[in-house]
């Protein structure tokens, strides 16, 4: 097991991401002549807060790897037009990132062994170099049920296996992407028929020019009310990330413990807002140890400390949400509903 699975406590994690800063100045090129560009002096960086975040589009013209390793293969953004520059993750250890795909969901969802996995990702699944449907595939391998699979455009087979799935009492879980699972709901209007008991909807974002844009509050309330569960969750991760946060409700997501989310001031962006202010997301992610695992990303989002809606949460300290995007970045594949 990789030692950052262990972390259990916030001196840890200070201690992993000092640890994680100075490897990957020493053995990930391209960051650190980011960090020399900036001036900084590594041995002078003691605490999270000061350690530089590379900004998220040296995906797409660099290759962000460690000296020490040879890349088994790469993840690839999905993009939206054919001449956009679409980021590469290369990946040195898919064991890694498998055992980041698992201990996530096992925190936040439950074990995946017991759900069927039913796919609704038309684009993605296009994608031979997607991190999504590796995730997804991953899922599906360890749940070892038959009835798991994708579904394209074929949303009549899809709700049909849902009814019988229903009838023999499964638990299920569909991951989609959020245009599709609308399309969905458009050409069956009879969700609430199908009586799963157990049944989970998880949506990865998405609309990629196919349906007009809505909040991710509008979006939850349609999936809510067609598909007559409150089971409709969120995932968050994307192409240079091999870890995910997820939302059980009201867009709200945690980080597992080897991952974090700080917002920096857009207009200065190596100072933080403070909890309930508006800023982009920085994310930590300790599972890119032969990547780089401090990233500046270009959505927005803040971290949330309304005592209303913590209840949706199971630890406080992590939790945030995902506000949009920063104007004039690019629109990214799975890209975020403006909330």
């Amino acid at each position: 097991m990789n030692k950052i699975f262990d972390i259990k406590s916030e001196a840890d994690f200070q201690t992993a991401c000092l640890e994680t800063f100075l490897y990957q100045y020493e053995n990930v090129e391209i960051y650190r002549k980011f960090v020399d560009f900036l001036g900084k002096n590594p041995s002078e960086i003691k605490e999270v807060k000061d350690i530089p975040f590379l900004p998220i589009e040296m995906f797409k013209n660099h290759q962000v790897l460690d000296k020490n390793v040879v890349a088994e293969n790469y993840f690839q953004s999905s993009g939206t037009t054919q001449i956009q520059t679409r980021s590469k993750h290369y990946i040195a250890d898919f064991n890694l990132y498998e055992e980041s795909i698992y201990k996530s969901f096992e925190q936040f969802i439950g074990n995946p062994e017991d759900y069927i996995f039913l796919g609704l990702l038309p684009n993605y699944s296009e994608n031979p170099h997607s991190s999504l449907i590796y995730m997804v595939d991953f899922l599906m391998k360890k749940s070892a049920k038959p009835e798991n699979g994708y579904f394209l455009y074929n949303h009549q087979e899809l709700f049909e296996l849902l009814q019988k799935l229903g009838q023999e009492n499964k638990k299920v879980i569909l991951f989609g992407v959020s245009f599709a699972l609308l399309d969905f709901l458009e050409s069956h209007n009879d969700f609430t028929t199908l009586q799963i008991n157990d049944f989970t909807v998880i949506e990865t974002g998405g609309m990629k020019g196919r349906k007009e844009e809505m909040t991710k509050d509008e979006l939850l309330k349609i999936l809510q009310k067609g598909f007559g569960t409150d089971k409709i969750f969120s995932e968050y991760s994307m192409t240079e990330l091999l870890s995910q946060a997820y939302s059980l409700g009201e867009n709200i997501y945690e980080t597992p413990n080897w991952m974090r989310v700080l917002i920096r001031n857009t207009e200065d962006p190596f100072s933080y807002m403070e909890a309930g202010r508006t800023g982009a997301i920085n994310i930590i992610d300790l599972a890119n140890r032969h990547s780089c695992s401090f990233i500046a990303t270009q959505d927005l989002g803040k971290i949330v400390n309304d005592f209303e809606i913590l209840h949706y949460t199971q630890n406080d300290k992590h939790a945030f949400q995902v506000l949009g995007r920063i104007d004039h970045s690019d629109i990214r594949g799975c890209s975020l509903l403006v909330s």
